[in-house]
C-alpha cells in the first residue's frame, strides 16, 4: 500500500487500488468509504498516486468539524442568510458587529467537548486559547470570556460509570481549573456563562467558550491573504505531536477506546499566548499585515489554504522551515498538528524583516514558511521535494450529506393532571432551591478573575459583599471615554430541550433576551454553538432540524442576527446521545452603564411581576423533583414579549427600577429567593386563579420580578399591558396566595440551602 517518495524522508505514496476502508483505517483517517472513492477519483484524474500527506490533509478538511458536511444543508435552510436590520460587518474567525461610531465588537463561540472528556484541564484550557485567537485574528483586543458548561450529575455512583468514563466531579474540577488557569494567566476576565447538569452529559461533557473583543473600525483585519507574492510567517508556539487528528477525533462518538486518542488533545500555554496576542495587535496597528489567521482545527493543513483561497489565491510552503517541539516528526504530522499558540500572518515582501524584528522584540518565535501564489492550489515542499499539490476548491469543498431525519413532536399538548398538593410547601421550596442545577455556582465563579482589565461593570454575582446573588447578565465597559456598554449572557435548559427541541430552543432565545433586558440592555446579536449527537441517526438529525428551525423563527421575531458559532456533532457514548443542546450567547448594548440595575433586592421599593404565569409545567424543576413527566412545556409569544421587553428597558433607563431578575428555572419562587439572599426579604401576595404550587413553580416565559423605586409605581404600571404589584420588602421571605400564607422562610436558612450543594459535592 505504501511506497516511499524518493528523497523525502518519512513520506509515502499510497496505492488506492486496494480496500479503501482498510487503507483509511491503516492511516488513521476518518474518511467514509464514499469519501475515499471521491479521493480515488480525484487522483485518477490527476493521473498519480496521492502521498500520505495529501490524504491526511483531505481527512482534516473533510471532517465534520471543518466542513459541516451533515449540518450544512439544514443550516442553509434555516440559520444561514437570515435577514436582520442589524448589519453583520463580517463573519470570519469571529463575527463583527458595530459598537459605536469608532468601534466594532468581535464575537466568537466554540466548543471543546471531546478533548475535555479525555483531558478536562487541557481540553478546556485550549478551548479558551482557541477562542482568544479567533478574536485576535480580526484585529480585536479580547475583553471578556464566557463559559457555558454541561456535566453529568455530581453525585453519580462511581460503580455506574462505563469503562473509560471519568466521573463528573473529576471532569468539572478539571474543566473549571483549565479555564481558570488559562484565562487568569492571560489576563482576560471570565464574566458570564452557565453550569448545567444532566445525567446524559456523564460521559460527554460540553465545554463551550466564548470571547468578546473590541477593535477600532479602521484596524479590523480580514482572515485572508492580501495578494500574490505575500509571504507566510508562522509565529508563536512550536509545532509538536499534540493535537494530531484533533478534528477527526471530534467528529466521532466517544467510547471506551477513546482514551487512546489522548494525543489529539492540544497542550495550551497561556504564557506563550499572552505576548503573542500583544504582538498580533501591534503588528496590525502598525499596518504590517495583509492577513492574519489562527491555527486551530486542522493546523497548517487548513490555515494555509484557507488564508489563500479566501483571498482568491493559492499557496506554496516549505515545510522543513516549521519550528518543531520534537525532532524527526514525519511531514504529515507537521502538516496536520493542532499544537496551540500559533498564528499565521501574510506580509508583503518589503515588510517581512520589520515583522520578524517585532516578533523578536516580543520574544515570540517566528519564521517565514512560504508565499501566496496565483494558482488556487496548495503546494508543499519538504527539503526541496514536492510532497503535496492539491486543488484548494476540491480540498475545502468537502462532501455534503442530506441526512435522513425523524422530526420530534412540536405540539406541546394539553396540561397533564395536577399532582397532589405539597403537604409542606416550605420543604418543597427548600427542595427546589437546593438542587445543584439552580444552587449557587460561586464555587466556579470565584475561581475566575472577572475584574482583570478593570472593565467589568456588572459582575456574574451581584449585591453586598458576602451576600452576593446571581446576576442575569454581566456588563463590560469597552471604551474608556464612553458610557456605552456591552452586556453578556448565556443560557439553555437541557431538560426543556430534551422534552421539546423546538420550543426548548425558542425558550432559550427568549431567556437570553430576558437576561439582557434585566440589566437594561437591548439584544444586538447572538452566537450559537450547536451540540448534538450522531447525525447519522435520524432521530438526532430530527432534533437538530427542529432546533435550527426554532433558531430561525426566534431570531426573525426579535430581528437579531447569529454572528458567530459552530456545530459540534457526535456528542455520544455507548450509553446514548447528550440532550440536544444549542448553546446560546447573547450580546446586548447598554446606552448608559450608569443606568444598569442588579438583581439583588434593595431595602426600598415595591415588588412587581411583569408577564403572565401559565400552567406550563412540562420539564419544570418542580415536576422533575416529583418524578413527573408532562408534555406541556413553556411556549413563547414574541408578539407580546417584545413590547414588554422594550418597556422594561425604558423603565430602567428612566430610573424607575431598583432591582430586576427574570423568572426561569425554578419559577417565581426561586427568582424571589435569589433576589432576597442579598439581605433584604420580601412579602409576596399573589392574587391567582392558579393553584398555589403552579403559581410559585411555573416556568412560563416572558416574565420578570421587578423592584420599582419609590414614587415611580404609577409610571411603571402605565408602561405595561400586564404588570401587577405582588409585594413589599420584609425582614423574612413570605409567600401568600390570595392573602393566605403558604410558606415563611428566613434569609439565612435559604442562603445556606442554596449555597452548599455544589461545595458539598466538590469538597
Amino acid at each position: 500500500m505504501l511506497e516511499p517518495v524518493p528523497d523525502a524522508k518519512n513520506v509515502f505514496y499510497v496505492n488506492l487500488d486496494g480496500d479503501l476502508s482498510k487503507i483509511a483505517n491503516d492511516l488513521g483517517l476518518g474518511l467514509l468509504p464514499d469519501e475515499m472513492e471521491k479521493v480515488k477519483q480525484y487522483f485518477g484524474k490527476e493521473n498519480r498516486k496521492p502521498t500520505d500527506v495529501e490524504l491526511q490533509a483531505i481527512d482534516q478538511a473533510w471532517s465534520e468539524h471543518c466542513c459541516y458536511k451533515s449540518s450544512k444543508p439544514v443550516l442553509e435552510e434555516t440559520v444561514f442568510g437570515l435577514e436582520s436590520s442589524k448589519k453583520v460587518i463580517a463573519r470570519e474567525d469571529a463575527g463583527i458587529m458595530e459598537f459605536d461610531d469608532k468601534h466594532y465588537y468581535a464575537v466568537g463561540l466554540e466548543s471543546h467537548n471531546h478533548p475535555s472528556a479525555l483531558d478536562p484541564y487541557g481540553g478546556s484550557a485550549t478551548g479558551i486559547g482557541g477562542i482568544l485567537r479567533d478574536v485576535v485574528c480580526m484585529g480585536a483586543q479580547p475583553i471578556a470570556l464566557v463559559d457555558p458548561l454541561f456535566f453529568g450529575e455530581l453525585d453519580t455512583p462511581r460503580e455506574s460509570l462505563a469503562d473509560g468514563v471519568k466521573h463528573p466531579r473529576y471532569l468539572m474540577g478539571g474543566v473549571v481549573a483549565g479555564i481558570r488557569d488559562y484565562g487568569n494567566r492571560v489576563g482576560i476576565p471570565t464574566v458570564a456563562g452557565q453550569v448545567a447538569f444532566h445525567p446524559k452529559y456523564t460521559g460527554n461533557p460540553l465545554v463551550n467558550v466564548g470571547c468578546i473583543g473590541i477593535v477600532e473600525k479602521e484596524l479590523m483585519i480580514h482572515s485572508k491573504a492580501g495578494d500574490v507574492g505575500d509571504i507566510y510567517i508562522l509565529a508563536g508556539g512550536r509545532t509538536g505531536r499534540d493535537g494530531i487528528h484533533g478534528v477527526t477525533f471530534a467528529s466521532r462518538d466517544l467510547d471506551a477506546g477513546s482514551e487512546d486518542d489522548i494525543g489529539a488533545v492540544q497542550l495550551g500555554d497561556p504564557i506563550t499566548k499572552e505576548p503573542l496576542m500583544h504582538l498580533c495587535l501591534e503588528l496590525n496597528e502598525m499596518n504590517l499585515l495583509t492577513g492574519m489567521k489562527d491555527l486551530g482545527g486542522g493546523g497548517l493543513s487548513c490555515v494555509v489554504g484557507e488564508l489563500a483561497l479566501d483571498g482568491g489565491f493559492g499557496a506554496k510552503v516549505d515545510l522543513e522551515k516549521v519550528h518543531l517541539k520534537v525532532e524527526n516528526m514525519p511531514p504529515w504530522e507537521i502538516w496536520v498538528s493542532e499544537s496551540q499558540e500559533r498564528m499565521m500572518f501574510t506580509v508583503t515582501p518589503e515588510n517581512v524583516e520589520k515583522v520578524l524584528e517585532r516578533c523578536k522584540a516580543w520574544d515570540v518565535e517566528a519564521v517565514t514558511i512560504g508565499k501566496v501564489i496565483a494558482e488556487k492550489r496548495n503546494i508543499v515542499n519538504y527539503n526541496g521535494v514536492e510532497i503535496l499539490n492539491l486543488d484548494l476548491e476540491f480540498t475545502t469543498g468537502g462532501p455534503v450529506y442530506k441526512r435522513p431525519y425523524n422530526l420530534p413532536e412540536y405540539d406541546v399538548g394539553e396540561a397533564a393532571k395536577l399532582p397532589n398538593y405539597p403537604k409542606n410547601m416550605k420543604q418543597q421550596i427548600i427542595d427546589i432551591i437546593s438542587q445543584p442545577e439552580v444552587a449557587s455556582k460561586d464555587w466556579v465563579i470565584r475561581q475566575y478573575d472577572h475584574e482583570v482589565r478593570g472593565k467589568t461593570v456588572l459582575k456574574p454575582i451581584q449585591g453586598p459583599i458576602g451576600k452576593e446573588v446571581p446576576g442575569d447578565s454581566s456588563v463590560i465597559k469597552p471604551v474608556d471615554d464612553s458610557w456605552k456598554g456591552l452586556a453578556l449572557t448565556s443560557d439553555i435548559n437541557p431538560y426543556l430541550m430534551e422534552a421539546n427541541p423546538y420550543h426548548g430552543t425558542m425558550s432559550a432565545v427568549e431567556e437570553v433576551c430576558r437576561n439582557l433586558a434585566s440589566v437594561g440592555a437591548r439584544i444586538d446579536s447572538l452566537a450559537d454553538c450547536l451540540c448534538f449527537g450522531n447525525p447519522q441517526r435520524p432521530d438526532i438529525m430530527g432534533q437538530f432540524k427542529a432546533s435550527c428551525e426554532a433558531l430561525r423563527d426566534a431570531a426573525t421575531s426579535i430581528d437579531v442576527p447569529y454572528v458567530s458559532g459552530n456545530v459540534s456533532l457526535y456528542n455520544e457514548t455507548a450509553d446514548g446521545a447528550i440532550p440536544p443542546t444549542p448553546v446560546l450567547m447573547g450580546i446586548g448594548l447598554v446606552e448608559d452603564i450608569r443606568k444598569c440595575v442588579t438583581s439583588d433586592m434593595k431595602d426600598e421599593g415595591t415588588i412587581w411581576l411583569v408577564g403572565k404565569t401559565k400552567e406550563e409545567m412540562g420539564a419544570s424543576l418542580y415536576y422533575r423533583t416529583l418524578g413527573l413527566e408532562c408534555k406541556n412545556v413553556p411556549t413563547t409569544d414574541f408578539n407580546s414579549f417584545i413590547p414588554r421587553m422594550e418597556q422594561l428597558i425604558q423603565a430602567i433607563e428612566n430610573n424607575e427600577v431598583r432591582a430586576c431578575h427574570d423568572i426561569s428555572n425554578g419559577g417565581l419562587v426561586l427568582s424571589i429567593i435569589e433576589m432576597c439572599m442579598g439581605g433584604t426579604g420580601a412579602e409576596i401576595n399573589l392574587d391567582s386563579d392558579l393553584r398555589s404550587d403552579i403559581e410559585l413553580f411555573s416556568e412560563s416565559n416572558g416574565r420578570w420580578i421587578v423592584q420599582v423605586a419609590p414614587g415611580f409605581e404609577n409610571d411603571f404600571e402605565k408602561r405595561f399591558d400586564f404588570a401587577r404589584k405582588i409585594g413589599d420588602v420584609n425582614e423574612k421571605i413570605i409567600f401568600k396566595i390570595n392573602d393566605e400564607k403558604i410558606a415563611e422562610l428566613t434569609i439565612e436558612e435559604v442562603r445556606e440551602k442554596w449555597t452548599r450543594p455544589i461545595w458539598d459535592r466538590l469538597a
